[in-house]
C-alpha cells in the first residue's frame, strides 16, 4: 500500500497563524502581555479550528508559549521564540540579510555616479556572486550575531 504525503500545513495554515502571532506580540498595543487566541483569527484571516490546530503544531515545536485552561485547550499565547521571530520576518535571517546585502550591492553598481565607482560595485557583485549564498549566508550569520572571526 503506498500513502501520499499529507497535505501541507505549514505554508497555507501554521506560518500565517505564525506571522499574525507575531504581530500580535510585537505590536506595542498590547505590551508584551498574554493575548487571547482569539484575537489570532481575525489577524490571521483563518478560521478558528485552523488556528487552534496550528497553534497547537506551534506549541508543540516550541515556537509559541501557550496558557491551556483546565481542558487542556490553548486560550492564550504569552510568548514566542527566537526561532518563530525569525520564521515570521521579524528578525533577520542569514540568507534574508545576504539577499539584501546583494540588492544593495547591484543598486550601486547600476547607480554609482561615474565609471570607475561603478566598476568597483560590479567587481564586488561579481565577487560576491562567486562566493555564492551559502557561504554568503554563513558571512551574514557571523554579522547578525556580532562575531567577526580575529586574526591568528
Amino acid at each position: 500500500m503506498t500513502s501520499s504525503p499529507l497535505p501541507d500545513a505549514w505554508f497555507t495554515r501554521d506560518l500565517p497563524v505564525l506571522r499574525a502571532i507575531a504581530r500580535l506580540v510585537d505590536g506595542p498595543e498590547h505590551g508584551g502581555s498574554p493575548y487571547l487566541l482569539g484575537a489570532v483569527v481575525p489577524a490571521s484571516g483563518l478560521s478558528k479550528a485552523e488556528v487552534v490546530s496550528a497553534a497547537k503544531a506551534l506549541a508543540a515545536a516550541g515556537y509559541i508559549e501557550p496558557l491551556t485552561n483546565h481542558a487542556g485547550d490553548i486560550v492564550r499565547i504569552t510568548a514566542i521564540s527566537a526561532e518563530a521571530r525569525r520564521l515570521a520576518g521579524l528578525w533577520p535571517t542569514p540568507q534574508g540579510e545576504w539577499d539584501r546585502l546583494l540588492e544593495q550591492i547591484g543598486a550601486r553598481a547600476e547607480n554609482a555616479p561615474v565609471e570607475v565607482e561603478r566598476q568597483r560595485w560590479r567587481a564586488l557583485a561579481d565577487a560576491a556572486a562567486a562566493v555564492g549564498p551559502d557561504s554568503g549566508a554563513l558571512l551574514m550569520q557571523s554579522l547578525i550575531g556580532g562575531y567577526v572571526p580575529r586574526k591568528r
